[in-house]
C-alpha cells in the first residue's frame, strides 16, 4: 500500500526514513525498533529524560554527552546511539517521539501491517482485542497491530483510528448526534 506522503514529508518522517534506510542497509531494523521501544518507555517513565530532549537551553555538547550516557545506560545499539547523537547535534531531540512514531509506521508498512489506535472507555481483554484485530484485518486486507488507550470520556463503545481514517462508535458521539437531532 505504501506509506503516506504526510509521514515522509514531515521533518520527523524524513529522519525516520533515514534511520530506517540505514538500519535496513545494516540488517538492524529490528534492533533499532527495539531500541526505540526502550527509548519510548524511558521517556514515559523519566521526567528528567523528557526535559532533556526538550531543553533548548542546554549546549549541544552537554546534550550530546547526556544522550550518549542515556544510550549507554539503555544499552542501545551503536547505530541508534549514533542517530541520537546526530539528533542532538542538529538540535532535533525534541522531535524524537514523533520520529519514533514515524519509524514504527514505516516499519509496519514494510512488514505489510497497519497500525490501529483503539480508544475505549474501559480496558479490553485479550479475547476482545483478538476479535477486533481479526475484524480490522479483514476490513483492511492486511495484518493490524493494535495500540489501545483508555479514555473514560467516550463513555462506552470505541474509537478506532487507522492512519487518517477514524471509526467512531463511541457513546459520547452518538449522544452528541442525538442532541443535534433533537435541537433541530
Amino acid at each position: 500500500m505504501g506509506i503516506s506522503g504526510g509521514i515522509t514529508a514531515s521533518l520527523a518522517g524524513r529522519y525516520a526514513t533515514a534511520i530506517y534506510a540505514l538500519a535496513g542497509e545494516h540488517g538492524a531494523v529490528a534492533n533499532v525498533a527495539a531500541d526505540f521501544d526502550r527509548l519510548n518507555a524511558a521517556l514515559a517513565e523519566s521526567a528528567d529524560l523528557a526535559r532533556l530532549i526538550d531543553d533548548p537551553q542546554l549546549a549541544r555538547a552537554q546534550t550530546a554527552q547526556a544522550i550518549s550516557a542515556v544510550a549507554s545506560l539503555l544499552k542501545l545499539s551503536p547505530l541508534t546511539a549514533q542517530f541520537l547523537g546526530v539528533l542532538a547535534d542538529n538540535r532535533r531531540l525534541d522531535r524524537l517521539p514523533a520520529i519514533i512514531r514515524a519509524f514504527n509506521a514505516i516499519a509496519a508498512d514494510a512488514r505489510g501491517e497497519v497500525t490501529a489506535t483503539v480508544t475505549t472507555a474501559h480496558p479490553i481483554n485479550a479475547d476482545q482485542m483478538a476479535q477486533l484485530s481479526a475484524r480490522l484485518a479483514q476490513r483492511e486486507g492486511r495484518s493490524v497491530q493494535l495500540h489501545t488507550r483508555v479514555d473514560p470520556a467516550i463513555l462506552g463503545g470505541l474509537v478506532v483510528q487507522i492512519g487518517s481514517q477514524m471509526i467512531d462508535g463511541s457513546i459520547r458521539t452518538r449522544l452528541n448526534a442525538l442532541t443535534q437531532v433533537i435541537k433541530g
